[in-house]
């Protein structure tokens, strides 16, 4: 015999895979963001230690550390953010 389709307990179910699926998600965007400001970090870190051998590359360099900050403050607050949505 078949189960019926509305039985109480499938759509809690459900919604908590859901709401996992959501937060490991979540999860994997803000370690996206720590590798790309943790590259931008080194790639700026990089310029400064070898290739300091004109102004271009020392801006260039600070622009990428700075940058880096920017982005990974940015990835926490968005992560951040919606994982207090998501507590509620």
């Amino acid at each position: 015999m078949t189960e019926p389709a509305d039985k109480p307990s499938a759509p809690l179910t459900r919604d908590r895979l859901a709401l996992e699926r959501t937060r490991l998600a979540n999860e994997r965007t803000g370690l996206a963001y720590a590798r790309t400001a943790i590259m931008l970090a080194a790639t700026g870190v990089s310029l400064l230690k070898f290739f300091n051998e004109g102004p271009l590359s020392v801006a260039v360099g600070w622009g990428l550390i700075a940058l880096a900050g920017v982005v990974g403050v940015a990835g926490w607050r968005r992560f951040q953010g919606l994982a207090h949505r998501l507590a509620e």
